[in-house]
């Protein structure tokens, strides 16, 4: 049985136990996702494009991670 990585994230003065564990592990989740579609076809892109390809596949470090991370503050 596999199990889903968990992330905490200790230290945050957003909750009251100062730790975070659904939200950066939700994030985890969303950037895999995100990551096995973008990055081959931003790879493809780059082979034309080098900037744009850079974006394609910086973006799910870059956006979709922090988004979700931060918008579920436990």
């Amino acid at each position: 049985m596999a199990r889903a990585p968990a992330c905490v994230e200790c230290g945050t003065r957003r909750n009251p136990c100062r730790c975070r564990v659904v939200g950066p592990t939700l994030g985890f989740l969303a950037f895999a996702v995100t990551a096995v579609v973008e990055w081959p076809v931003g790879a493809v892109v780059y082979i034309f494009k080098h900037m744009k390809g850079r974006r394609i596949m910086g973006h799910p470090a870059r956006v979709v991670y922090p988004k979700v991370a931060s918008s579920i503050p436990i």
